[in-house]
């Protein structure tokens, strides 16, 4: 084997390819900290593959940790939480292939409904008895009974129990406004919650367990909180409200592919917006805005080699970032981390959130699939 040979499969010994990584312990610590806030029943919700990070290990992560029920979007996404082994309580709320009564009742599956229409073809359709969550719209206009049709939604349900076509599981709303941690924002949906239980409750459909606030909700306002709250974007270490301070549950890394010295002067990256002020070193991270790093980023966007942060040089490719390390040269397959939840030289993915103008969920929920998974 000749030496181009020998070099080329040492290095690919040594790469160890893109990977985001999952860590269940912070999922675990993040339920922890929200039900010391709260006595209502915890739904870890799990949709958009677990904002990013996987939903079974997230879901396993949180119904280990005390999660009690668990949401999607989709039957679909239940389906696979299902076949995963997980069996505890699960509602999905958005449909966006519609709502198969049946293969949703097969599998205890519970569905929200957030009109008269879509409960009529869905009793329409049923086979047999399907649990629903009657949506209110308490202020979003995003979806969601309108108030002025909550009446005539109870009765269809109503009617709809008579004929064995459904169950009566839930009500639920979403707050518009919860990220603002203020209860006077709040006020207005929590107010219409209970005039939705109310009526529930007057038309003779039990007492289904209630549900409005969501993570920033779950944190900072106790009256939100009704039966259950919904959990997302905490399980991850989102707080939209910014108030509480949780755990990180990701980490990504990749390897450097290519170091290069520079003199001073030479620009990098397309356009040559980024110029060398002093002869350096520049690495290259074969990652991009393909993989879900944001394109648009400030100066100073950065990764951390080696215990010490290294800034973006240039503009952010498609399969590739440039990272000028000064007086450091790395060799090809020394790990980067992008963002972590060790603080200090480790960005975090609010770091990156701020550099790109953007929110924590969209990097986390942005990372594509030629990034490789593991769990820690």
């Amino acid at each position: 084997m000749n030496r181009v040979a020998v070099e080329a499969e040492r290095r690919s010994d040594t790469f160890r390819p893109p990977t985001l990584q999952t860590l269940p312990a912070a999922v675990a610590a993040n339920v922890a900290r929200v039900r010391a806030r709260t006595r209502s029943t915890i739904m870890a919700v799990v949709k958009a593959d677990g904002y990013g990070h996987g939903a079974v290990p997230v879901a396993r992560a949180a119904v280990a940790a005390g999660a009690e029920w668990l949401g999607t979007t989709s039957i679909a996404e239940a389906l696979a939480l299902r076949a995963a082994g997980l069996t505890v309580p699960i509602l999905t709320w958005l449909h966006p292939a519609g709502i198969d009564a049946d293969e949703a009742s097969a599998a205890g599956i519970d569905v929200a409904v957030s009109s008269v229409d879509e409960l009529a073809a869905l009793v329409a359709r049923a086979g047999t008895a399907v649990r629903i969550h009657l949506n209110m719209d308490t202020g979003m206009a995003r979806g969601g009974c309108p108030r002025g049709q909550w009446d005539e939604l109870v009765d269809l349900a109503l009617l709809g129990r008579r004929d064995g076509k459904v169950h009566v599981a839930g009500v639920m709303g979403h707050l518009p406004l919860a990220d603002q941690a203020d209860p006077e924002a709040n006020a207005s949906a929590v107010a219409a919650m209970r005039d939705a239980v109310r009526t529930v409750r007057a038309a003779g459909l039990g007492t289904p367990p209630a549900h409005l606030g969501a993570t920033a909700g779950a944190l900072t306002d106790p009256a939100t909180h009704f039966d259950m709250v919904r959990v997302g974007a905490g399980l991850v270490g989102i707080d939209p409200s910014g108030t509480v301070e949780m755990h990180g549950a990701s980490r990504l890394t990749a390897p450097v592919v290519h170091t290069a010295a520079a003199p001073a002067g030479t620009p990098v990256g397309y356009g040559g917006t980024y110029v060398t002020d002093r002869a350096t070193h520049l690495s290259v991270l074969p990652v991009g805005y393909a993989d879900g790093i944001p394109r648009e980023c400030s100066p100073q966007a950065g990764v951390e080699i080696g215990g010490r942060r290294f800034p973006v040089a240039g503009r952010i490719s498609m399969d590739q970032i440039v990272i000028d390390t000064g007086s450091a040269s790395f060799p090809a397959g020394t790990v980067a981390t992008v963002f972590g939840p060790e603080g200090g030289a480790t960005p975090s993915i609010h770091d990156w959130a701020r550099w790109a103008g953007t929110i924590p969920h969209t990097i986390v929920s942005g990372i594509g699939p030629r990034v490789r998974r593991s769990i820690a």
